[in-house]
């Protein structure tokens, strides 16, 4: 050990002397590595407690925690972004104007026009696409839909479509379309397969949903196409190959990457910025090959064909004139419920007008041509619920059929014309561009970026849904952790019950269907009308009612798997439903409250506290429950005491219950593992109890007598600083309002100044005002101005000090961790957001430094990958908000400030060293985007945060241009932390629990810091609702910048390129085989075959089936 703590401390020496100097540092890195490495090989009894003996934490209690990154993980993010594509969406924001001029028919483009003879020596190809956008609720409930519409579409699909072979249709939502399979006969069933073989009808995308991807975290995108994919492929056999996204508000390239993984060859999408639109058309851009920013090669190269119009109703999608297209919608025709607001009616087709209709049709499908590079041309056909009864089937296709029939007898004409599925189209530009199925040709350009922010026309921006609902944002993120908790857990538990021969007790067909509905539920929930807020108030509590029950659920499924896992002896195990093991610690009442904590009954014997680590790194972590007694030991996994401190638990800001009382401490747990905790209710001397200091403004005091247990000091608000401070920063707050206003990092005790404050946005006096989807603001945001100073809180303790601020709409809670480690060097934000009174206004919340950031900030896309953005003044505020799924930051020359975030919100930086964020909206009246209402459900709700200040070091001039940025590995694992917070649990009864393991360490020690297991997840049987005894294990290698200061990171893992020894990975489990899949388990790679190792790249998400015994 003295060996090591003079290893420990040359590398501190060297790295304060030569960031640079890596070369040196590896070698002593890697010898304190082989060191630990010999000292965990000496530990070879899985059973043994201690699981950490060999770590390095156990080795320095006290030093820092030596954390060894291989020099060439460093690589990746120094080298990335050095590809160049030939349209890079940052440069094209740039350039573009953004100016509105009238264009004409076709209003935000321009005149098109073409030469009779341009199809001579090469006729025009056109694949009109019947479709139908069926949403899983918006305007009514996903039920309410399927029985008044959607059953009837697929029904009369059928129908239709075997009555004349040439006619196609495509579907892409398989939430809709498993309810519609489930009630349907065998027959029925025969006819969709060969409608299916026989290429008439086309599954696209094949997801559970059309997910919004804004809001949208990839483990959730990636859980429902799974969830679609593996339908699919039970009920059906088909595997889809190109995606379909006509009505997501704004498109991201992680979209992009994931259907690429998942072996799609194209994809289509349509709401991009009208201004974007126009510039592609002049460019002949709208089909290119997306590219990832990162990507070093073109493995994520994705073609991808974008619509021009405005919409993707049939107004828009036959060509420019949507006057003209709309004649060719034939539900409008005279004496229907649908008419054309541009006063022309559509003609039924007919011997007497064909020739001129179909000339009509033919002018608007080669001009819209002339906007593309080939003569293959894509005209869908359809609009939202379409084709529901049988008589729309007839107008629309008998009407083209005919228009068909005429075009293509005409040669003259030099066009051939009929119905197509989205494949068939593809494969054709494909074959025209001579463009295998692979290959990337000189074809079509290759684009890097996202489409983000949307606007569809004028200031139109839709950045209000980034925060729109934002209560329910946060339940889908809540919901992910413990679905993923609940797989790895079961996944887990299934084995276990193998092995011990408890298969016939262990309840696995229940808790499988409670997981499949959890999935199902999250899934639906990722809609595009869904977690974006954008769908009627009773369409959002059938939403909120379906995330609560999986919640509650899955809490069951998570408590019955550690039931068998933690058990000693695994022959005692019997599950008895109407007693359970174990009960959460947290409890909510319903779909729109948040969660509290129970009270936990201490005695004289020990309750056990069992606390499960989601993470797959080892983990330091403050656990904090509520107990009914101020007098409490805690014994680790050990037995030995830890150090315990007491909180008040307040009602409202001023009043102490004693009722219960708050006791954290620092937990100790192994990786996806359990430590068993004992709580009793005797005097401990590794108690301490916190201070509090309450600032009144003016207020009468609150106690008429001291507190029996806490030492309570009332102050006025004043000029005078509020302090914290742990071993890596101080910080001063407000004495009058309670907010920070500097911090200070002690590695180089520079102070910064760090100011937080709240601001309303308010709602134009124009005629078009924001809504649930629209953001339009009246300007500037304007400071919240509070008439009295709020009441102050603030807590002194062990474990962590805190200052809470009460104001009228907020209480806003800025929490420090005196904690070696990870959790001591970020500050812990958590905004209890109440407007429920208020009137077309917007709270946000700002943090402003002297960080120089040059109108440059990054956020992320979907909790997956870092988009640069530049805050442009050519465009109004709204266009500046952007989506922030888990973080956002800004940076100079010397440091980065990143904002994490525990659910999806609208962020900016609208001035210099600023970052803000929107946290939540109450607007009175509807943006004409369809809903017909505005957001009045306000919550009461939790926004949560951790703000993170690195310093940055070897940070080159080019770098702020470039398109590409990387969290550092301390940012990833504090995002981790945040998103995956440990779950406490307790035992229910108070005598007679059986005999538990101090521990249980499923992995053999911690994963490389930056490799992410995204799920462990069983893999459904193929006959029925029961799992099988396969899992999809699916893990994400996190590209990470190294140029930050590592001294104190507390990390516990270290980084291996990429390599995982499949052996070395279960502790308690054997690996019997592991076999790589694509991203959603449709295809195995034609070399797929039992691997020993994982070798990933990074950036990249890999699929492996494995099986455990």
């Amino acid at each position: 050990q003295g060996q090591l703590s003079i290893l420990q401390e040359k590398i501190d020496h060297l790295e304060r002397l030569l960031a640079e100097n890596n070369e040196i540092i590896s070698n002593i890195r890697d010898s304190v590595i082989n060191l630990s490495e010999s000292v965990k090989d000496g530990q070879k009894n899985p059973e043994a407690i201690n699981f950490s003996q060999g770590s390095l934490s156990e080795l320095f209690p006290s030093a820092s925690v030596l954390f060894a990154v291989d020099s060439e993980d460093c690589l990746f993010a120094s080298k990335s972004g050095s590809r160049s594509s030939d349209v890079q969406m940052l440069d094209v924001y740039d350039i573009l104007p953004f100016d509105n001029p009238d264009g004409g028919v076709w209003k935000q483009g321009f005149d098109i026009t073409y030469n009779e003879n341009e199809w001579e020596s090469e006729p025009l190809q056109v694949f009109v696409v019947p479709h139908s956008h069926n949403d899983p609720g918006w305007l009514k409930t996903f039920d309410d839909y399927f029985r008044d519409q959607t059953q009837h579409i697929l029904n009369n699909m059928v129908i239709k479509l075997q009555e004349d072979n040439r006619r196609k249709f495509i579907w892409s939502e398989i939430s809709y379309f498993s309810k519609w399979w489930d009630g349907i006969d065998g027959q029925k069933k025969d006819a969709v397969k060969r409608l299916i073989r026989d290429g008439q009808f086309e599954i696209v995308t094949g997801g559970w949903v059309m997910p919004d991807e804004a809001s949208a975290h990839y483990f959730a995108v990636i859980d429902q196409l799974i969830e679609g994919h593996q339908w699919l492929e039970r009920n059906l056999g088909v595997k889809p190959k190109s995606g379909w996204a006509v009505d997501p508000f704004g498109h991201s390239p992680t979209m992009a990457y994931l259907l690429k993984r998942t072996g799609f060859s194209n994809m289509l999408i349509q709401r991009v910025h009208y201004s974007v639109k126009k510039h592609f058309a002049t460019q002949k851009t709208l089909e290119f090959f997306w590219r990832q920013n990162w990507d070093l090669g073109s493995s994520t190269d994705i073609l991808c064909h974008m619509m021009p119009f405005y919409s993707y109703d049939i107004p828009h999608t036959c060509g420019p004139d949507p006057k003209i297209c709309c004649q060719f919608d034939f539900k409008r025709l005279p004496g229907g419920r649908v008419s054309c607001p541009w006063r022309v009616p559509p003609e039924a087709i007919h011997a007497g007008n064909i020739q001129h209709r179909a000339w009509m049709i033919l002018d608007q499908y080669r001009k819209k041509s002339k906007l593309f590079r080939t003569k293959v041309l894509l005209a869908p056909l359809g609009d939202d619920f379409r084709y529901t009864e049988s008589s729309e089937w007839d107008q629309q296709y008998q009407n083209y059929q005919k228009l068909f029939d005429y075009m293509n007898a005409h040669p003259e004409l030099r066009v051939k014309a009929q119905f197509g599925t989205l494949s068939d189209y593809f494969e054709a530009l494909r074959k025209e561009s001579n463009l295998g199925e692979k290959s990337s040709s000189l074809f079509f350009p290759v684009l890097s970026g996202d489409f983000f922010t949307y606007a569809d026309r004028d200031h139109h921006y839709w950045s209000g849904y980034f925060t729109s609902r934002p209560f329910y944002k946060r339940l889908d993120r809540v919901l992910e952790s413990y679905l993923r908790a609940a797989e790895i857990l079961y996944s887990l538990a299934l084995v276990q019950s193998s092995k011990s021969d408890k298969m016939s007790v262990f309840p696995s067909v229940d808790n499988y269907k409670l997981l499949t509905e959890a999935r199902r539920n999250l899934g639906l929930f990722q809609h595009h009308d869904a977690i974006t807020g954008t769908s009627k108030d009773w369409v959002v509590v059938d939403y909120g009612t379906r995330l609560f029950h999986s919640l509650m659920n899955l809490k069951k499924v998570i408590t019955d798997s550690i039931h068998i896992l933690i058990l000693k002896d695994k022959g005692a195990y019997h599950y008895d439903a109407s007693i359970p093991f174990l009960k959460m610690d947290d409890v909510q009442s319903s779909q729109d409250s948040l969660p509290h904590k129970t009270v936990i009954k201490l005695t004289l014997q020990p309750r056990y506290l069992l606390i499960y680590n989601p993470m797959e790194q080892e983990r330091f972590s403050v656990v904090s429950v509520n107990v009914n007694s101020p007098t409490v030991k805690v014994l680790s996994p050990l037995g030995k005491p830890v150090s315990v401190q007491i909180s008040a638990v307040w009602d409202g800001a001023t009043t102490v219950s004693h009722e219960a009382y708050q006791i954290s401490f620092l937990a100790h747990v192994p990786p996806l593992g359990l430590g068993v905790y004992q709580l009793l209710e005797v005097p401990s001397s590794e108690t301490a109890i916190a201070d509090y200091s309450i600032y009144m403004s003016g207020r009468n005091s609150v106690q008429e007598k001291p507190d029996r247990v806490f030492k309570i000091k009332e102050l006025q608000n004043s000029a005078d600083n509020i302090i914290l401070e742990n071993s890596y920063m101080k910080l001063w707050f407000s004495g009058m309002s309670g907010l920070l206003e500097k911090i200070n990092t002690k590695e180089d005790g520079k102070n910064h100044q760090m100011k937080v404050e709240f601001a309303w946005y308010g709602t134009t006096s124009n005629r078009d005002k924001s809504g649930a989807y629209l953001f339009l603001p009246d300007g500037d945001a304007k400071p919240y101005i509070f008439t009295d100073p709020p009441a102050v809180r603030v807590a002194h303790g062990r474990i962590f000090s805190e200052v809470v601020c009460f104001f009228h709409h907020v209480t806003h809670t800025m929490r420090l961790y005196n904690v070696q480690g990870l959790e001591g060097q970020s500050l812990e934000i958590s905004n209890i957001v109440d407007i429920r009174g208020e009137y077309n206004r917007e709270l946000a919340m700002r943090i402003s430094s002297d960080i120089n950031s040059q109108n440059r900030f990054y956020t992320d896309l979907n909790g997956y990958q870092i988009q640069p953005r530049l805050t442009m003044s050519k465009l109004p505020i709204q266009a500046n908000i952007y989506p922030m799924t888990t973080m956002a930051y800004i940076q100079d020359a010397g440091v980065r400030l990143t904002l994490h975030s525990a659910q999806s919100l609208g962020v900016a930086s609208l001035k210099n060293g600023q970052l803000e964020v929107i946290m939540d909206r109450r607007l009175m009246q509807d943006d004409n985007r369809g809903l017909g209402q505005g957001v009045q459900d306000n919550k009461i709700t939790a926004n949560v945060f951790r703000l993170l200040l690195e310093r940055r070091h070897g940070t080159d001039v080019n770098e702020a241009k470039a398109s590409v940025s990387f969290p550092s590995l301390l940012s990833h694992m504090t995002s981790s932390f945040l998103n995956h917070p440990l779950i406490p649990m307790t035992t229910y009864a108070d005598s007679g629990v059986p005999e538990m393991l101090n521990t249980f360490c499923p992995l053999v020690s911690s994963m490389p810091c930056d490799i992410h297991v995204v799920n462990l997840r069983t893999i459904q049987s193929k006959v029925d609702t029961e799992p099988s005894d396969e899992a999809a294990l699916i893990l994400h290698r996190k590209g990470f910048d190294c140029r930050f200061s590592n001294r104190d990171t507390g990390l516990l893992c270290s980084t291996t390129q990429g390599k995982v020894k499949v052996h070395k990975l279960f502790n308690k489990f054997r690996v019997e085989s592991l076999t790589p899949a694509s991203l959603s388990l449709m295809h195995s790679p034609p070399d797929a075959r039992n691997t020993s190792e994982i070798n990933m790249s990074s950036m990249e998400i890999n699929t492996f089936r494995i099986r455990l015994r």
